[in-house]
């Protein structure tokens, strides 16, 4: 997996999802629906801010604004890791794949994914599980939030509503403005969101169908960078994050 950007580039920032972290919603995700997974220990772990490979053709990244601790452990089977955070500003784990924005998402193919979690800790600032990544001409970085902890995420205005693999998603956009972008520089871009309305802690992320989706709503992907696995904590809180299921594909 080759490519720019996120591989090289700070990580990308979340501020925007600190400007709205209230609402209406459940704390959590619905494990008692959910396979068990496949267990799995060992792996590297990773304290500081790096990026790449995880083998399986997937590349890691880690990233943390400085504040507080943040670690994760990359299984090396599929894209599975683990995560753990004490009180962090803005901390971002993920793992997924690398292209080097030159084809957009319908030119690669239908990207999907699969994922099933389990998690301890509570929720004080902002936070998100499930599918993050960016585009690049234009430069978006976007998120499809599956899962959380503590109050339901409204990182930005909402534009409409979507269904997607049976569930329904709120379509938000957020633009920020000088602030870090994957290049590692300071920039100003909009943020594309799909937060499901229910939270789930596994299933079938069909990825491409969220993009298109939200095209029809006028926010359009540039040329795709990454497609990962994330969770992002903010503004405070303690917690531990295992991906027992991860894949994530392009056919």
């Amino acid at each position: 997996v080759s490519g720019n950007g996120g591989m090289s580039g700070s990580g990308g920032h979340a501020a925007g999802g600190s400007s709205g972290s209230s609402g209406a919603g459940g704390g959590g995700g619905m494990p008692a629906t959910c396979p068990a997974g496949t267990p799995w220990s060992g792996g590297t772990t990773y304290s500081s801010n790096s990026v790449g490979s995880a083998g399986n053709g997937y590349s890691y990244q880690i990233w943390s604004n400085g504040v507080g601790t943040g670690s994760m452990t990359v299984a090396g089977v599929d894209a599975k890791f683990s995560a753990t955070w004490n009180n962090p500003g803005d901390f971002l784990a993920r793992i997924g794949l690398t292209w080097d924005a030159t084809k957009t998402y319908a030119q690669l193919g239908t990207i999907s994914s699969d994922f099933a979690e389990t998690k301890t800790g509570s929720g004080i600032g902002y936070n998100f599980i499930g599918i993050y990544g960016w585009s690049e001409t234009p430069l978006h970085e976007y998120y499809i939030v599956e899962d959380w902890f503590g109050a339901r995420p409204v990182p930005g205005t909402k534009v409409g509503t979507i269904t997607v693999d049976g569930g329904a998603y709120d379509v938000l956009t957020h633009t920020q403005t000088n602030q870090p972008d994957v290049f590692g520089t300071l920039s100003t871009f909009d943020q594309f969101y799909s937060v499901r309305q229910t939270p789930r802690s596994c299933g079938h992320i069909s990825i491409s169908q969220h993009f298109a989706a939200w095209a029809n709503l006028g926010l359009q992907l540039g040329k795709m960078e990454e497609a990962k696995i994330l969770v992002e904590v903010g503004n405070g809180g303690t917690g531990t994050i295992t991906f027992t299921t991860a894949t994530v594909v392009v056919r």
